[in-house]
């Protein structure tokens, strides 16, 4: 089936450089002629910044746009992490997956304000209060590298630290960390004798200064930062207005930072004058508030660019907004002078914005469509090839070389507005590269992901390699654009939808339920569903599992005729008699080769669709379980796998929208639960809550999940008795549990729970644990991370009425979908309360 893809499509030629993309556009960027002559202004400065933090969503998006679009710097973001321990409010995806919706929402953020996307290897394994725990799970030594090579490769002047390195243990440990880190990195990246590894790759590369972004924020108010020392601070006004796009830099910086959605970032824009506050860490003070004073930022940094910087002077003063082609002929002739200089870091940079911009100027098109959008290995494919010039300026099309590398001869003028098309073709063999998520493609640790190419480490994306060579002269000069193949079609509803070329392996293989739980030994069905990617796939498909744990049959054929076909095959799988658990892994065997990826796929409107082979399995789990109650109802908040795992344990489980909650519906139910963050992110709880309540007190039993305090303002959970969220967690999953209430029947009704059910739990305990609540409340849990006073709000319970209202912090959202049996157990005696005749509760 056919899935959109919404994406900024580069290979049009359409450079964004200053250019303001509301986010991820659907169809190919075409520049206006204010765009272009903001592209043509940033050819004439030479200088760079990177700016430094932990995540994604904890970069300055105004100081970004600010160096990128007012004062043309090149500007990146190195973000340490991909944010794959955050929380989702927009599905159900976690860890990894969320990793990558996070990261596909900063290259959004980086369209929108101008910037550029960097990344280290190391994964975002949660919240940590301390960098010294930060960086032992990271291994600081490995991404302490990654950050020397980001400096080293992009090779900024300045680098801006977001957050203060100087004072560990007062905020999220990574943060302080990547400040740290990047201090670190300044000394060493300019020392050969460091990380000498990377210099077969790269030169060496010393910064002049580095700043960090402070405010008023960490000096504890407006008030003491008013009466600070400003002197070692350089101050910017980044409120600028483009009269170009018709916006301020602060309404660029608000869009930018909204294309966080899975985070809940959502920002009203302003306007005016924006001071922004930079403190100087190393270097020189600048002598005035810019921090590039004193850097030579003009073409003279290049030896030999002089000359190239007095042309593009001029084209910058004679450019013509009616007739941006009339700009060729010298963009050209600085193009020609900057390719026979001596190969630089700076060259090869303008290099790329010359190609981008005589491109736009001259309206030049350049696609290559695909028949498919997928193809697999001994699959012949047919591009479609179409090239434009849409203006004066003489450009012929030399040559065409193919993804095969096979190259045509063309030799055809470009007449005005006259296009040119013809067909290549290719068969796909064993060469081309797999597209996939290359931080994904080895097993990882806690805190690492594993890249084994040094040359791909801090790339946002997969480079893409199946791509169409154009070989063009224009005005003269030879000029090569390398474009990647799309595939194409046309909705009726959305018209032209566009989607890259995508080699892929010629199976790929899923199971149903990622998590399976076997409350007693009777054996359950398996399904695997097994999809061809070619033509014809034959083979025998089996599941390897523990020795303990058994399946049939042994193996079944699997015969596939047509590309893109699906179909299901359903194995017996038999627990042990004792507890146990097992990974269960499907693996097709075609012809001597291994098939056991699952092919992924995720895809909202607000981001490109991501499609990944990542390893097919699922965790399967005897446990010693007993439930009570039958029909359970779910109300859904920001977005969990909560409703489809509790169904593993036997319960039948319907999910309902707030608003069709009436008092009729619930009496159905033998519980309900409201997800995660549903009081943060659903207005229409408000109204609910008073039937919930009153469900509740007729004998109900209701369940609360986490919700989050503080930016999400004054938020109302309705619970019967007062109590007050505060920003409690327990981020070390191994800490100690102690039971409070050993006697309580949360703790012993169906299942008698003890310490052993609080092994194995993954990433934390819980988080945004009530800290004040009414004497109607019964405490469970206590617990807390080392060093820190106990924590004893994570899960309370109240009798309300007849029923049972239950408020938790504890992570289920995790622990649920990871199989912790533990969970799953405490879950069951939360969801049984009030179910037993002869128990009592004890206040």
């Amino acid at each position: 089936m056919r899935r959109l893809l919404f994406f900024t499509l580069l290979f049009t030629i359409s450079f964004l450089g200053t250019s303001l993309a509301q986010g991820i556009t659907i169809k190919p960027e075409k520049p206006t002629a204010s765009q272009i002559f903001e592209d043509i202004k940033k050819l004439n400065f030479l200088g760079s910044v990177l700016y430094v933090a932990a995540h994604p969503d904890d970069e300055n998006t105004t100081a970004i746009s600010y160096f990128a679009n007012t004062v043309k710097a090149r500007t990146a973001y190195l973000s340490l992490t991909r944010g794959d321990g955050g929380q989702n409010i927009v599905g159900p995806e976690l860890r990894e997956l969320l990793g990558v919706i996070r990261t596909q929402e900063l290259l959004a953020a980086r369209a929108t304000d101008g910037g550029e996307q960097r990344f280290t290897r190391a994964n975002d394994f949660g919240y940590s209060k301390h960098p010294d725990e930060t960086l032992d799970i990271w291994n600081k030594d490995e991404v302490l590298s990654d950050v020397v090579w980001a400096i080293r490769t992009f090779k900024p002047d300045v680098i801006i630290n977001r957050f203060n390195h100087r004072t560990p243990g007062t905020t999220h440990g990574h943060h302080t960390s990547s400040a740290m880190l990047s201090v670190e990195a300044y000394d060493l990246a300019g020392n050969k004798s460091k990380y000498s590894d990377q210099l077969q790759y790269t030169d060496t590369w010393q910064p002049k200064r580095q700043f960090f972004n402070t405010s008023w924020w960490f000096y504890g108010g407006r008030e003491e930062f008013e009466k600070a020392d400003k002197s070692n601070l350089v101050h910017v006004d980044v409120g600028t207005y483009y009269p170009g796009h018709g916006l301020s830099n602060t309404e660029i910086s608000s869009l930018s930072r909204s294309q966080h959605k899975s985070q809940g970032f959502g920002n009203t824009g302003s306007r005016g004058e924006s001071d922004t506050y930079f403190e100087l860490l190393r270097g020189d003070m600048p002598s005035k508030n810019d921090i590039f004073d004193g850097i030579d930022t003009s073409w003279n940094r290049i030896k030999g660019g002089a000359a190239i910087g007095k042309i593009l002077a001029k084209v910058q003063d004679n450019f013509d907004f009616q007739n941006p082609g009339a700009s060729a002929t010298e963009l050209a002739k600085a193009y020609d002078l900057l390719s026979k200089l001596p190969d630089s870091h700076w060259k090869t940079i303008k290099e790329e914005e010359l190609r981008n911009t005589i491109a736009a100027c001259t309206g030049l098109y350049l696609e290559g469509v695909a028949n498919t959008n997928i193809a697999a290995v001994g699959e012949a494919i047919t591009v479609k090839i179409e090239a434009i010039n849409r203006s004066n300026a003489k450009i012929t099309l030399n040559s065409i070389t193919g993804v095969d590398g096979k190259k045509e001869t063309v030799s055809q003028p470009l007449a005005n507005n006259k296009r040119y098309n013809s067909e290549n073709t290719f068969t796909v063999t064993s060469d081309f590269g797999l597209t996939n998520a290359y931080w994904l493609n080895e097993p990882g640790e806690l805190g690492m992901y594993t890249v084994k190419d040094r040359r791909l480490i801090g790339k946002p994306e997969t480079p893409k390699t199946n791509t169409i060579q154009y070989n063009l002269t224009v005005e003269g000069v030879p000029i090569k654009y390398t474009i990647p193949v799309v595939n194409k079609y046309n909705d009726r509803v959305k018209g032209e939808v566009y989607q890259y070329f995508e080699v892929v392996p010629e199976a790929s293989v899923a199971l149903e339920e990622k998590v399976q739980i076997y409350s007693d030994n009777a054996p359950r069905q398996v399904m695997v569903t097994v999809t061809g990617h070619a033509k014809t796939v034959n083979g025998n498909l089996s599941l390897q599992l523990n020795k303990d744990w058994n399946s049939s049959p042994a193996s079944i054929p699997v015969n596939l005729t047509a590309k893109n076909e699906s179909q299901s095959y359903t194995f017996t799988v038999t627990p042990p008699t004792n507890q146990s658990e097992t990974t269960i892994t499907p693996v097709l065997s075609v012809g001597g080769k291994r098939f056991d990826k699952e092919l992924v796929t995720i895809d909202y409107d607000h981001i490109p669709l991501q499609s990944l082979f990542l390893p097919a399995f699922a965790k399967a789990v005897k446990i010693d379980i007993q439930r009570k109650g039958e029909y359970i109802g779910y109300i859904q908040g920001a977005g969990d796998a909560v409703a489809e795992n509790l169904e593993q344990i036997g319960y039948q489980v319907a999910v309902i929208k707030p608003e069709e909650v009436t008092a009729e519906r619930l009496q159905q139910f033998d519980a309900v639960v409201v997800g995660i963050r549903a009081y943060n992110v659903v207005d229409e709880m408000q109204q609910a809550q008073p039937l919930l309540l009153d469900y509740v007190k007729q004998g109900g039993t209701m369940i609360a999940q986490y919700n989050t305090s503080g930016r999400w303002g004054n938020t109302k959970i309705g619970a019967p008795y007062p109590m007050k969220l505060s920003r409690d967690r327990v981020t070390d999953e191994y800490s100690d549990v102690r039971i409070l209430a050993k006697d309580h029947p949360i703790m012993n009704f169906p299942n008698e729970l003890g310490q052993e059910d609080f092994k194995g739990w993954t990433q934390e305990r819980g988080l945004y644990f009530p800290n004040e609540w009414a004497s109607e409340y019964t405490p469970i849990l206590s617990m807390n991370d080392k060093g820190e006073d106990a924590k004893d709000g994570s899960l309370l319970v109240a009798q309300y009425g007849e029923g049972h209202y239950i408020y938790t912090g504890l992570s289920f959202f995790r622990e649920l979908p990871a199989g912790v049996a533990g969970a799953y157990r405490l879950f069951a005696n939360m969801l049984s309360i009030g179910k037993n005749d002869t128990q009592t509760i004890k206040q």
